[in-house]
Protein backbone atom coordinates (compact mmCIF):
# COMPACT_ATOMS: atom_id res chain seq x y z
CA UNK A 1 0.00 0.00 0.00
CA UNK A 2 1.66 3.39 -1.14
CA UNK A 3 2.15 5.90 1.89
CA UNK A 4 -0.29 8.98 1.94
CA UNK A 5 1.57 12.11 3.00
CA UNK A 6 -1.05 13.60 5.67
CA UNK A 7 0.40 16.93 4.76
CA UNK A 8 -0.81 16.35 0.92
CA UNK A 9 -4.01 14.75 1.15
CA UNK A 10 -6.85 16.80 2.86
CA UNK A 11 -10.06 15.45 4.01
CA UNK A 12 -12.43 15.82 1.13
CA UNK A 13 -15.99 16.98 3.02
CA UNK A 14 -15.52 18.97 6.15
CA UNK A 15 -16.26 18.02 8.90
CA UNK A 16 -20.54 18.58 9.21
CA UNK A 17 -22.58 19.59 12.58
CA UNK A 18 -25.98 17.69 13.76
CA UNK A 19 -26.64 21.37 14.35
CA UNK A 20 -27.30 23.48 11.29
CA UNK A 21 -25.97 26.71 13.51
CA UNK A 22 -23.01 25.13 14.21
CA UNK A 23 -19.63 26.13 12.40
CA UNK A 24 -17.84 23.81 10.23
CA UNK A 25 -14.35 22.50 11.00
CA UNK A 26 -11.74 25.01 9.32
CA UNK A 27 -10.35 23.90 6.16
CA UNK A 28 -6.75 22.72 6.92
CA UNK A 29 -7.53 21.83 11.72
CA UNK A 30 -8.40 18.22 10.70
CA UNK A 31 -6.45 15.44 8.54
CA UNK A 32 -6.94 11.80 7.91
CA UNK A 33 -5.00 9.36 9.12
CA UNK A 34 -3.98 6.80 6.11
CA UNK A 35 -2.98 4.34 8.42
CA UNK A 36 -6.46 4.24 11.17
CA UNK A 37 -8.29 6.53 8.60
CA UNK A 38 -9.52 8.27 12.18
CA UNK A 39 -9.89 12.22 12.02
CA UNK A 40 -6.90 14.12 13.60
CA UNK A 41 -6.16 17.11 14.42
CA UNK A 42 -3.05 18.63 12.68
CA UNK A 43 -1.41 21.00 15.39
CA UNK A 44 -2.15 17.34 18.09
CA UNK A 45 0.59 15.45 15.20
CA UNK A 46 2.60 18.60 15.19
CA UNK A 47 3.40 18.58 18.92
CA UNK A 48 3.25 14.80 18.60
CA UNK A 49 6.30 14.29 16.40
CA UNK A 50 4.36 13.90 13.58
CA UNK A 51 2.68 10.50 15.21
CA UNK A 52 -1.08 9.33 14.73
CA UNK A 53 -1.90 9.84 18.43
CA UNK A 54 -4.86 7.12 17.57
CA UNK A 55 -2.33 4.27 15.94
CA UNK A 56 0.86 5.75 16.31
CA UNK A 57 1.41 6.02 12.46
CA UNK A 58 4.10 7.76 11.58
CA UNK A 59 4.10 10.54 9.12
CA UNK A 60 6.32 11.93 6.67
CA UNK A 61 8.53 14.75 8.10
CA UNK A 62 9.82 17.89 6.31
CA UNK A 63 13.41 18.52 6.37
CA UNK A 64 13.34 22.10 8.01
CA UNK A 65 11.07 20.26 10.72
CA UNK A 66 13.17 16.87 11.15
CA UNK A 67 16.31 19.88 12.06
CA UNK A 68 14.59 21.60 14.20
CA UNK A 69 13.15 17.86 16.11
CA UNK A 70 16.35 17.05 16.55
CA UNK A 71 19.14 20.22 16.72
CA UNK A 72 19.69 22.28 20.09
CA UNK A 73 17.44 25.92 18.86
CA UNK A 74 18.98 28.36 16.40
CA UNK A 75 22.43 26.03 16.16
CA UNK A 76 21.21 25.17 12.34
CA UNK A 77 23.71 26.33 10.23
CA UNK A 78 22.80 25.62 6.27
CA UNK A 79 25.14 24.65 3.75
CA UNK A 80 25.41 25.05 -0.19
CA UNK A 81 22.20 26.27 -0.35
CA UNK A 82 23.20 27.42 -3.82
CA UNK A 83 23.49 23.86 -5.35
CA UNK A 84 21.01 22.87 -7.70
CA UNK A 85 20.68 20.52 -10.34
CA UNK A 86 21.00 20.89 -13.95
CA UNK A 87 19.22 18.85 -16.71
CA UNK A 88 22.45 16.34 -17.85
CA UNK A 89 19.60 14.35 -20.18
CA UNK A 90 18.14 17.24 -21.29
CA UNK A 91 14.64 15.72 -20.17
CA UNK A 92 11.62 17.95 -21.11
CA UNK A 93 9.52 19.29 -18.39
CA UNK A 94 12.46 18.66 -15.86
CA UNK A 95 13.87 22.41 -15.43
CA UNK A 96 10.33 23.51 -14.81
CA UNK A 97 9.52 20.68 -12.28
CA UNK A 98 12.70 21.28 -10.23
CA UNK A 99 11.77 25.11 -10.24
CA UNK A 100 7.88 24.40 -9.16
CA UNK A 101 8.90 22.14 -6.59
CA UNK A 102 11.79 24.56 -5.08
CA UNK A 103 9.06 27.33 -5.16
CA UNK A 104 6.13 25.07 -3.15
CA UNK A 105 8.93 23.62 -0.69
CA UNK A 106 10.99 26.38 -0.22
CA UNK A 107 14.70 23.98 -0.79
CA UNK A 108 16.81 23.85 -3.60
CA UNK A 109 17.23 20.18 -3.71
CA UNK A 110 15.82 17.19 -1.94
CA UNK A 111 18.20 17.59 0.43
CA UNK A 112 19.37 19.93 3.63
CA UNK A 113 22.76 20.02 4.79
CA UNK A 114 24.88 22.05 7.16
CA UNK A 115 26.29 22.01 10.96
CA UNK A 116 24.70 21.61 13.95
CA UNK A 117 24.36 20.99 17.36
CA UNK A 118 22.92 18.29 19.34
CA UNK A 119 22.48 18.22 23.41
CA UNK A 120 25.53 20.65 22.82
CA UNK A 121 27.67 18.66 20.68
CA UNK A 122 28.26 19.45 17.43
CA UNK A 123 27.81 17.58 14.16
CA UNK A 124 27.07 17.58 10.21
CA UNK A 125 23.50 16.64 9.86
CA UNK A 126 21.67 16.14 6.36
CA UNK A 127 17.95 15.37 5.98
CA UNK A 128 16.22 13.99 2.50
CA UNK A 129 12.95 15.44 2.22
CA UNK A 130 10.57 13.03 0.56
CA UNK A 131 8.53 16.25 -1.21
CA UNK A 132 11.05 16.97 -3.45
CA UNK A 133 10.69 14.27 -6.17
CA UNK A 134 10.24 11.85 -3.49
CA UNK A 135 13.39 12.42 -2.32
CA UNK A 136 15.45 11.19 -5.57
CA UNK A 137 19.12 11.11 -5.91
CA UNK A 138 20.39 13.51 -8.94
CA UNK A 139 23.65 15.52 -9.10
CA UNK A 140 22.51 18.01 -6.98
CA UNK A 141 22.25 16.00 -3.96
CA UNK A 142 24.75 13.52 -4.41
CA UNK A 143 26.93 16.82 -4.62
CA UNK A 144 25.46 18.36 -1.16
CA UNK A 145 26.21 15.20 0.45
CA UNK A 146 30.17 14.81 -0.74
CA UNK A 147 30.38 18.34 0.06
CA UNK A 148 29.08 18.23 3.86
CA UNK A 149 31.11 15.15 4.30
CA UNK A 150 34.26 16.37 2.57
CA UNK A 151 33.53 19.36 5.42
CA UNK A 152 32.89 16.93 8.23
CA UNK A 153 36.35 15.31 7.41
CA UNK A 154 38.23 18.60 6.81
CA UNK A 155 36.61 19.69 10.45
CA UNK A 156 36.84 16.19 12.46
CA UNK A 157 33.01 16.11 12.78
CA UNK A 158 30.56 13.15 12.87
CA UNK A 159 27.94 13.06 10.30
CA UNK A 160 24.37 12.43 10.52
CA UNK A 161 22.13 11.42 7.59
CA UNK A 162 18.88 10.92 7.64
CA UNK A 163 17.63 9.04 4.37
CA UNK A 164 14.67 9.18 2.63
CA UNK A 165 14.01 8.07 -1.45
CA UNK A 166 12.68 6.71 -3.88
CA UNK A 167 16.02 5.86 -4.90
CA UNK A 168 18.51 7.52 -8.22
CA UNK A 169 16.70 10.06 -10.08
CA UNK A 170 15.36 8.74 -13.04
CA UNK A 171 14.99 11.96 -15.00
CA UNK A 172 18.94 12.15 -15.17
CA UNK A 173 20.34 8.68 -16.30
CA UNK A 174 23.50 7.96 -15.59
CA UNK A 175 24.58 11.16 -13.58
CA UNK A 176 21.97 9.59 -10.79
CA UNK A 177 23.99 6.99 -10.74
CA UNK A 178 27.45 7.87 -10.25
CA UNK A 179 26.20 10.35 -7.11
CA UNK A 180 26.10 5.92 -5.22
CA UNK A 181 29.79 6.04 -6.01
CA UNK A 182 30.48 9.61 -5.04
CA UNK A 183 28.98 9.29 -1.86
CA UNK A 184 30.48 6.16 -0.93
CA UNK A 185 33.73 7.49 -1.51
CA UNK A 186 33.31 10.73 0.55
CA UNK A 187 31.80 8.61 3.25
CA UNK A 188 35.00 6.07 2.91
CA UNK A 189 37.64 9.26 3.46
CA UNK A 190 35.33 10.47 6.67
CA UNK A 191 35.49 6.93 7.81
CA UNK A 192 39.57 6.41 7.22
CA UNK A 193 39.88 9.76 9.54
CA UNK A 194 38.93 7.66 12.30
CA UNK A 195 34.68 10.26 12.38
CA UNK A 196 31.65 9.07 13.16
CA UNK A 197 28.87 8.08 10.74
CA UNK A 198 25.19 7.44 11.64
CA UNK A 199 22.90 6.35 9.53
CA UNK A 200 18.80 6.87 10.03
CA UNK A 201 16.59 5.37 7.63
CA UNK A 202 12.76 6.69 7.35
CA UNK A 203 10.45 5.60 4.90
CA UNK A 204 10.56 5.20 2.26
CA UNK A 205 14.51 4.24 1.76
CA UNK A 206 14.62 2.47 -1.30
CA UNK A 207 16.79 1.91 -4.90
CA UNK A 208 20.10 3.90 -5.17
CA UNK A 209 19.94 5.70 -1.70
CA UNK A 210 19.75 2.02 -0.02
CA UNK A 211 22.33 0.79 -2.37
CA UNK A 212 24.81 3.80 -1.25
CA UNK A 213 25.20 5.73 1.79
CA UNK A 214 22.46 4.89 3.73
CA UNK A 215 23.41 1.31 4.21
CA UNK A 216 27.10 2.59 5.03
CA UNK A 217 26.86 3.67 8.91
CA UNK A 218 28.98 2.92 11.50
CA UNK A 219 25.62 3.00 13.42
CA UNK A 220 22.44 2.40 11.17
CA UNK A 221 18.81 3.41 12.74
CA UNK A 222 15.66 2.91 11.36
CA UNK A 223 12.00 4.67 12.55
CA UNK A 224 9.47 1.94 13.04
CA UNK A 225 7.76 0.29 10.44
CA UNK A 226 9.82 2.16 7.70
CA UNK A 227 10.12 0.30 4.30
CA UNK A 228 13.67 -0.14 3.52
CA UNK A 229 14.78 -1.86 0.51
CA UNK A 230 16.71 -1.90 -2.16
CA UNK A 231 14.23 -2.86 -4.89
CA UNK A 232 10.77 -1.92 -4.49
CA UNK A 233 8.03 -4.52 -3.52
CA UNK A 234 6.03 -3.86 -6.33
CA UNK A 235 9.05 -4.91 -8.48
CA UNK A 236 9.74 -7.62 -6.90
CA UNK A 237 5.99 -9.53 -6.76
CA UNK A 238 6.13 -8.08 -10.86
CA UNK A 239 9.83 -10.00 -11.40
CA UNK A 240 9.45 -13.36 -9.38
CA UNK A 241 5.47 -13.35 -9.66
CA UNK A 242 4.79 -14.90 -5.90
CA UNK A 243 3.26 -12.72 -3.33
CA UNK A 244 5.73 -11.41 -0.76
CA UNK A 245 5.49 -11.60 3.27
CA UNK A 246 3.76 -9.65 5.52
CA UNK A 247 6.75 -7.22 6.60
CA UNK A 248 8.42 -7.64 4.39
CA UNK A 249 11.51 -4.74 3.97
CA UNK A 250 10.04 -2.93 6.92
CA UNK A 251 12.12 -1.97 9.76
CA UNK A 252 11.62 -5.11 11.77
CA UNK A 253 12.13 -6.97 8.88
CA UNK A 254 15.80 -5.41 8.74
CA UNK A 255 16.67 -5.87 12.50
CA UNK A 256 15.57 -9.38 12.84
CA UNK A 257 18.10 -10.16 9.34
CA UNK A 258 21.01 -8.13 10.75
CA UNK A 259 21.27 -4.97 8.78
CA UNK A 260 20.38 -2.18 11.24
CA UNK A 261 21.42 -2.07 14.97
CA UNK A 262 18.37 -0.83 16.22
CA UNK A 263 14.88 0.76 15.91
CA UNK A 264 14.15 3.97 17.36
CA UNK A 265 11.19 5.76 18.45
CA UNK A 266 10.79 9.48 17.08
CA UNK A 267 10.36 11.06 20.72
CA UNK A 268 13.47 9.13 21.58
CA UNK A 269 16.02 9.74 18.51
CA UNK A 270 17.58 13.44 19.92
CA UNK A 271 18.77 11.71 23.47
CA UNK A 272 20.12 8.49 21.16
CA UNK A 273 21.53 11.06 19.12
CA UNK A 274 23.42 13.29 21.67
CA UNK A 275 24.27 9.97 23.73
CA UNK A 276 25.91 8.19 20.46
CA UNK A 277 27.71 11.58 20.17
CA UNK A 278 29.27 11.67 23.67
CA UNK A 279 29.98 8.39 23.16
CA UNK A 280 32.31 8.82 20.29
CA UNK A 281 33.62 12.19 21.77
CA UNK A 282 37.43 13.11 20.48
CA UNK A 283 40.66 13.17 22.34
CA UNK A 284 43.94 11.55 22.59
CA UNK A 285 45.39 8.30 22.31
CA UNK A 286 43.61 5.10 23.08
CA UNK A 287 40.21 4.90 25.00
CA UNK A 288 40.27 8.72 25.12
CA UNK A 289 36.65 9.69 25.70
CA UNK A 290 36.56 9.96 29.62
CA UNK A 291 33.64 12.47 31.27
CA UNK A 292 33.32 12.02 35.39
CA UNK A 293 29.92 13.27 34.69
CA UNK A 294 28.77 9.37 33.84
CA UNK A 295 30.86 8.01 37.22
CA UNK A 296 29.34 5.02 39.17
CA UNK A 297 29.11 5.67 42.50
CA UNK A 298 29.83 1.93 44.20
CA UNK A 299 28.89 1.57 47.56
CA UNK A 300 31.41 1.22 49.93
CA UNK A 301 31.53 -2.67 51.49
CA UNK A 302 33.71 -3.88 53.92
CA UNK A 303 36.78 -5.20 52.60
CA UNK A 304 37.03 -8.33 51.49
CA UNK A 305 39.86 -11.15 50.35
CA UNK A 306 40.42 -11.76 46.01
CA UNK A 307 41.79 -14.71 47.07
CA UNK A 308 39.88 -18.12 45.65
CA UNK A 309 37.64 -20.08 48.44
CA UNK A 310 39.44 -22.03 50.41
CA UNK A 311 36.59 -25.05 50.12
CA UNK A 312 37.68 -27.52 47.94
CA UNK A 313 34.94 -28.85 45.87
CA UNK A 314 35.72 -31.77 43.14
CA UNK A 315 35.97 -30.29 38.99
CA UNK A 316 32.14 -31.84 38.68
CA UNK A 317 30.80 -29.32 40.82
CA UNK A 318 32.67 -26.64 39.07
CA UNK A 319 30.39 -27.61 35.82
CA UNK A 320 27.29 -27.85 38.43
CA UNK A 321 28.14 -24.69 39.47
CA UNK A 322 28.86 -23.02 36.10
CA UNK A 323 25.96 -24.39 34.39
CA UNK A 324 24.03 -23.76 37.60
CA UNK A 325 20.35 -21.85 36.02
CA UNK A 326 20.74 -19.08 38.49
CA UNK A 327 23.66 -18.20 38.27
CA UNK A 328 23.60 -14.54 36.44
CA UNK A 329 24.20 -14.50 32.78
CA UNK A 330 25.79 -12.06 30.56
CA UNK A 331 23.17 -9.42 30.29
CA UNK A 332 22.99 -8.94 33.83
CA UNK A 333 26.67 -8.24 33.95
CA UNK A 334 25.89 -5.67 31.73
CA UNK A 335 23.24 -3.89 33.60
CA UNK A 336 25.59 -4.02 36.87
CA UNK A 337 28.80 -3.03 35.76
CA UNK A 338 28.21 -0.68 32.49
CA UNK A 339 25.80 2.90 32.40
CA UNK A 340 24.11 4.10 29.01
CA UNK A 341 24.32 0.53 27.14
CA UNK A 342 23.52 1.04 24.17
CA UNK A 343 22.50 -2.80 22.11
CA UNK A 344 23.46 -2.93 18.43
CA UNK A 345 22.50 -5.22 16.63
CA UNK A 346 23.26 -7.33 12.74
CA UNK A 347 26.07 -8.80 11.33
CA UNK A 348 25.30 -6.61 8.31
CA UNK A 349 25.02 -9.91 6.39
CA UNK A 350 22.87 -12.66 7.31
CA UNK A 351 20.89 -11.99 10.85
CA UNK A 352 20.97 -10.88 14.24
CA UNK A 353 22.17 -13.63 16.63
CA UNK A 354 20.27 -13.21 20.15
CA UNK A 355 22.81 -15.62 22.22
CA UNK A 356 25.49 -12.67 21.28
CA UNK A 357 24.70 -9.11 23.28
CA UNK A 358 26.87 -6.52 21.95
CA UNK A 359 26.87 -2.77 22.14
CA UNK A 360 28.50 0.62 23.63
CA UNK A 361 28.78 1.31 27.34
CA UNK A 362 30.49 3.38 29.46
CA UNK A 363 32.46 2.39 32.54
CA UNK A 364 32.98 4.67 35.18
CA UNK A 365 32.08 7.75 32.06
CA UNK A 366 34.54 5.83 29.63
CA UNK A 367 33.39 4.51 26.88
CA UNK A 368 33.77 0.92 25.78
CA UNK A 369 32.26 -1.83 23.72
CA UNK A 370 30.69 -4.86 25.27
CA UNK A 371 30.21 -8.44 24.01
CA UNK A 372 28.82 -11.10 26.13
CA UNK A 373 27.15 -14.84 25.33
CA UNK A 374 24.18 -14.66 26.51
CA UNK A 375 21.86 -17.77 27.86
CA UNK A 376 18.61 -15.95 28.56
CA UNK A 377 16.87 -17.24 32.32
CA UNK A 378 13.84 -19.53 32.47
CA UNK A 379 13.18 -22.27 29.81
CA UNK A 380 11.61 -19.26 27.46
CA UNK A 381 15.02 -17.31 28.01
CA UNK A 382 16.99 -20.47 26.85
CA UNK A 383 15.55 -20.67 24.02
CA UNK A 384 15.46 -17.54 23.19
CA UNK A 385 18.77 -16.77 23.07
CA UNK A 386 19.64 -20.73 21.80
CA UNK A 387 21.31 -21.59 25.18
CA UNK A 388 24.27 -19.34 24.69
CA UNK A 389 25.13 -21.53 21.31
CA UNK A 390 26.79 -19.17 18.84
CA UNK A 391 25.77 -19.24 15.70
CA UNK A 392 27.91 -17.26 12.24
CA UNK A 393 26.15 -13.90 12.49
CA UNK A 394 26.98 -13.91 15.98
CA UNK A 395 30.43 -14.36 15.86
CA UNK A 396 30.71 -11.62 12.53
CA UNK A 397 28.27 -9.30 14.87
CA UNK A 398 31.01 -9.32 17.39
CA UNK A 399 33.77 -9.30 15.43
CA UNK A 400 32.12 -5.64 13.70
CA UNK A 401 31.72 -4.18 16.53
CA UNK A 402 35.03 -5.03 17.72
CA UNK A 403 36.47 -3.54 14.53
CA UNK A 404 33.94 -0.62 15.16
CA UNK A 405 35.48 -0.16 18.41
CA UNK A 406 39.15 -0.21 17.08
CA UNK A 407 38.25 2.58 14.67
CA UNK A 408 36.96 4.68 17.50
CA UNK A 409 40.21 3.73 19.70
CA UNK A 410 37.61 2.02 22.62
CA UNK A 411 38.63 -1.07 24.73
CA UNK A 412 36.62 -4.31 24.39
CA UNK A 413 35.05 -6.16 27.11
CA UNK A 414 33.89 -9.93 25.92
CA UNK A 415 31.96 -11.72 28.49
CA UNK A 416 32.45 -15.67 27.55
CA UNK A 417 29.69 -18.23 28.56
CA UNK A 418 28.79 -20.95 26.23
CA UNK A 419 28.31 -24.27 26.15
CA UNK A 420 30.19 -24.58 22.44
CA UNK A 421 29.40 -22.53 19.02
CA UNK A 422 26.09 -23.97 17.66
CA UNK A 423 26.40 -27.05 15.63
CA UNK A 424 23.53 -27.12 13.68
CA UNK A 425 23.35 -27.81 9.88
CA UNK A 426 22.25 -24.20 9.02
CA UNK A 427 25.34 -23.00 11.20
CA UNK A 428 27.65 -25.04 8.69
CA UNK A 429 26.22 -23.98 5.74
CA UNK A 430 26.75 -20.32 6.42
CA UNK A 431 30.29 -20.76 8.15
CA UNK A 432 30.84 -21.59 11.19
CA UNK A 433 34.26 -22.68 11.54
CA UNK A 434 35.49 -19.68 8.82
CA UNK A 435 33.65 -17.16 11.13
CA UNK A 436 35.20 -18.88 14.26
CA UNK A 437 38.69 -18.43 12.64
CA UNK A 438 37.66 -15.03 11.61
CA UNK A 439 37.45 -13.99 15.08
CA UNK A 440 41.14 -15.54 16.06
CA UNK A 441 42.52 -13.91 13.27
CA UNK A 442 41.35 -10.10 13.39
CA UNK A 443 41.55 -10.31 17.69
CA UNK A 444 45.45 -11.55 17.62
CA UNK A 445 45.46 -8.09 15.95
CA UNK A 446 43.25 -5.75 17.60
CA UNK A 447 44.83 -2.37 18.04
CA UNK A 448 42.89 -1.45 21.22
CA UNK A 449 42.91 -3.37 24.49
CA UNK A 450 40.93 -6.86 25.16
CA UNK A 451 39.55 -8.10 28.26
CA UNK A 452 37.73 -11.55 28.32
CA UNK A 453 36.06 -12.83 31.51
CA UNK A 454 34.64 -16.42 31.64
CA UNK A 455 31.39 -15.98 33.68
CA UNK A 456 29.98 -19.37 33.21
CA UNK A 457 30.94 -21.88 30.65
CA UNK A 458 33.77 -21.51 28.27
CA UNK A 459 33.40 -24.50 25.75
CA UNK A 460 35.92 -24.59 22.87
CA UNK A 461 36.12 -22.89 19.72
CA UNK A 462 33.07 -20.84 20.39
CA UNK A 463 34.49 -19.60 23.94
CA UNK A 464 37.60 -18.54 22.32
CA UNK A 465 36.33 -16.56 19.45
CA UNK A 466 35.89 -13.93 22.16
CA UNK A 467 38.63 -15.17 24.05
CA UNK A 468 42.01 -13.88 21.84
CA UNK A 469 42.77 -11.00 24.81
CA UNK A 470 45.49 -9.11 26.29
CA UNK A 471 44.02 -10.87 29.64
CA UNK A 472 41.59 -14.02 30.61
CA UNK A 473 40.11 -14.35 33.89
CA UNK A 474 37.90 -16.47 35.25
CA UNK A 475 35.12 -16.17 37.96
CA UNK A 476 36.32 -18.78 40.44
CA UNK A 477 33.21 -21.42 39.94
CA UNK A 478 33.59 -20.97 35.91
CA UNK A 479 34.90 -23.31 33.54
CA UNK A 480 37.01 -23.38 30.79
CA UNK A 481 37.98 -26.40 28.20
CA UNK A 482 38.25 -28.12 25.00
CA UNK A 483 34.97 -29.40 25.01
CA UNK A 484 32.03 -30.39 27.17
CA UNK A 485 32.59 -33.30 30.00
CA UNK A 486 30.09 -35.17 28.09
CA UNK A 487 31.91 -34.82 24.94
CA UNK A 488 35.18 -35.33 26.18
CA UNK A 489 33.77 -38.60 27.44
CA UNK A 490 32.29 -40.14 24.83
CA UNK A 491 34.91 -39.09 22.08
CA UNK A 492 37.99 -40.53 24.45
CA UNK A 493 36.18 -43.10 26.76
CA UNK A 494 32.86 -43.66 24.33
CA UNK A 495 31.00 -43.48 27.03
CA UNK A 496 29.42 -39.94 28.09
CA UNK A 497 28.28 -41.18 30.97
CA UNK A 498 31.59 -40.77 31.90
CA UNK A 499 31.23 -36.92 32.13
CA UNK A 500 32.01 -36.56 35.93
CA UNK A 501 35.27 -38.22 35.39
CA UNK A 502 36.69 -36.93 32.62
CA UNK A 503 35.88 -33.35 34.63
CA UNK A 504 38.75 -34.65 36.63
CA UNK A 505 41.37 -35.45 34.35
CA UNK A 506 40.11 -31.82 31.93
CA UNK A 507 42.21 -29.44 33.29
CA UNK A 508 38.75 -27.07 33.35
CA UNK A 509 38.58 -25.29 36.63
CA UNK A 510 39.95 -21.46 37.01
CA UNK A 511 42.20 -22.89 39.40
CA UNK A 512 43.71 -25.12 37.24
CA UNK A 513 43.93 -22.67 34.20
CA UNK A 514 45.94 -20.00 36.17
CA UNK A 515 48.14 -22.66 37.49
CA UNK A 516 48.76 -23.74 33.54
CA UNK A 517 49.46 -19.80 32.49
CA UNK A 518 45.86 -19.54 30.48
CA UNK A 519 43.99 -17.21 32.53
CA UNK A 520 45.51 -14.28 34.32
CA UNK A 521 43.34 -13.72 37.45
CA UNK A 522 40.48 -15.49 39.25
CA UNK A 523 37.89 -13.95 40.47
CA UNK A 524 36.44 -15.22 43.63
CA UNK A 525 33.13 -16.26 44.49
CA UNK A 526 32.77 -16.77 48.37
CA UNK A 527 29.17 -18.89 47.70
CA UNK A 528 27.13 -20.16 45.34
CA UNK A 529 26.72 -16.87 42.91
CA UNK A 530 23.36 -15.42 42.21
CA UNK A 531 21.65 -12.27 41.25
CA UNK A 532 20.94 -11.15 44.47
CA UNK A 533 24.24 -11.77 45.71
CA UNK A 534 26.39 -10.32 42.76
CA UNK A 535 27.54 -7.54 44.91
CA UNK A 536 29.92 -10.26 46.38
CA UNK A 537 31.96 -10.22 43.41
CA UNK A 538 30.81 -6.95 41.72
CA UNK A 539 33.45 -4.62 43.63
CA UNK A 540 35.94 -6.92 43.24
CA UNK A 541 35.58 -6.77 39.31
CA UNK A 542 35.06 -2.91 39.16
CA UNK A 543 37.85 -2.06 40.91
CA UNK A 544 40.14 -4.56 39.03
CA UNK A 545 38.86 -3.61 35.49
CA UNK A 546 39.22 -0.13 35.98
CA UNK A 547 43.27 -1.43 36.83
CA UNK A 548 43.12 -3.22 33.48
CA UNK A 549 42.18 -0.35 31.64
CA UNK A 550 44.52 1.95 33.54
CA UNK A 551 47.13 -0.25 32.55
CA UNK A 552 46.43 -1.17 29.06
CA UNK A 553 44.67 1.85 27.83
CA UNK A 554 47.91 3.68 28.40
CA UNK A 555 50.64 1.30 26.62
CA UNK A 556 51.75 2.05 22.74
CA UNK A 557 50.00 0.11 20.67
CA UNK A 558 53.29 -1.57 19.40
CA UNK A 559 53.69 -3.09 22.70
CA UNK A 560 50.03 -4.15 23.51
CA UNK A 561 49.64 -5.81 19.94
CA UNK A 562 53.64 -7.68 20.88
CA UNK A 563 52.74 -8.63 24.33
CA UNK A 564 49.13 -10.22 23.16
CA UNK A 565 51.03 -12.17 20.02
CA UNK A 566 53.49 -13.41 22.87
CA UNK A 567 50.81 -14.30 25.39
CA UNK A 568 49.87 -16.84 22.68
CA UNK A 569 52.61 -17.97 21.12
CA UNK A 570 53.92 -19.15 24.03
CA UNK A 571 51.01 -21.21 25.07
Amino acid sequence: MKFQNMFKKRVTEPVKSAEPDRPEVPDGLLKKCNACKSAVFVEDVKQNYYICPHCRNYFRVHARRRVEMIADPGSFEEWDKDVVTGNPLKFRGYEEKVAALQEKTGLSEAILTGRVTICGLPAVMGVCDGRFLMASMGEAVGEKIARAVERATKEKLPVILFACSGGARMQEGMVSLMQMAKTSAALKRHSDAGLLYISVLTDPTTGGVTASFAMLGDIILAEPRALIGFAGPRVIEQTIRQKLPKGFQRSEFLLEHGFIDAIVEREQQRDLLGLLLKMHGTGEGKCAWKTAETEREIPEKEAMSDEPSEEKITPWEHVELARDKDRPTGSFYIEKLFTDFVEMHGDRCYGDDSAVIGGIALFHGRTVTVIAQEKGRGTKGNIAHNFGMVSPEGYRKSLRLMKEAEKFGRPVICLVDTPGAFCGLEAEERGQGEAIARNLYELSGLKVPVLSIVIGEGGSGGALALAVADEVWMMEHSIYSILSPEGFASILWKDSKKAKEAAGVMKLTAEDLKNMGIVEQVIPEREKLTEENFDSVQEILDREIRSFLDVYCEMPEEELLEKRYFRFRNM
